[in-house]
């Protein structure tokens, strides 16, 4: 299977989508910034702020991920567990934008977005164990295999 080009590809797509979303964020903090608007009278420099902390926030996780896809490519070996649950995080997050967009944006943005649920999950499947390799049986103090008790 070609699991490394696969790894390499998701990094690519994430490490491209970071400075998109902080670009989107930062789009939006400026239209309420120049609206002056607010939502259930909070201060309108509040919404900039937390747009611009949300923003930055999305695009330094996606970075994180795809630092860990990009070493799980180089490296061709699984990501660890935080790794793991970094990715497997980040496809849960695309999965419900994905859920609004299509409501909201239209199918273009749902398509785009299940295409990188798609590329996460294959890198994450295509790094998992293989199930028919069985576990060696660990050695007990006098050097014997102990039996594996089920």
């Amino acid at each position: 299977m070609a699991r490394r080009p696969i790894a390499l590809v998701t990094a690519a797509v994430l490490l491209l989508e970071a400075p998109a979303i902080v670009g989107l964020n930062a789009v939006m903090a400026r239209f309420v910034e120049a609206q002056s608007m607010s939502l259930d009278g909070l201060d309108p420099d509040h919404m900039v702020t937390g747009t611009w902390a949300l923003g930055i926030g999305s695009g330094a996780a996606l970075l994180l991920c795809a630092l860990v896809a990009l070493l799980t490519g180089l490296r061709d070996r699984a990501p660890g567990r935080f790794g793991r649950g970094l990715l497997i995080g980040c496809a849960v997050v695309h999965g419900v934008l994905g859920a609004v967009a299509v409501g909201l944006i239209g199918w273009t943005a749902f398509a785009v977005l299940m295409g990188v649920v798609g590329l996460i999950v294959l890198t994450l499947v295509a790094y998992a164990k293989e199930p028919g390799v069985p576990a060696e049986p660990k050695a007990s103090a006098s050097g014997e295999a102990e039996a594996a008790t089920a």
